[in-house]
C-alpha cells in the first residue's frame, strides 16, 4: 500500500473515532463541543500509539493500519 495512503488512514481513523466518541448522547451539552472533540481525538490517538509502540505492534490496527 502506498505510504501516503497509509498516513492518511492513520490520520483519519483517530479523527473519526474521536468525533464519534465525542458525540455520545450522554456527553451532549456537558462540555464545550469543540474542546471535547479535540480531546477525544487526541486521547484516542495517544492511547492507540502508546499501545502500538510500547505494548505490541498489532495494536496499530486501532489506527487503521499497523505501521511497518
Amino acid at each position: 500500500m502506498d505510504d501516503t495512503l497509509i498516513r492518511l488512514i492513520r490520520t483519519w481513523v483517530p479523527i473519526a473515532v474521536g468525533t464519534l466518541v465525542a458525540n455520545v448522547p450522554a456527553l451532549d451539552g456537558a462540555f464545550n463541543a469543540d474542546a471535547l472533540v479535540a480531546a477525544c481525538i487526541a486521547g484516542y490517538y495517544a492511547v492507540a500509539a502508546y499501545l502500538e509502540f510500547k505494548v505490541h505492534p498489532a495494536f496499530g490496527w486501532l489506527l487503521g493500519k499497523p505501521k511497518q
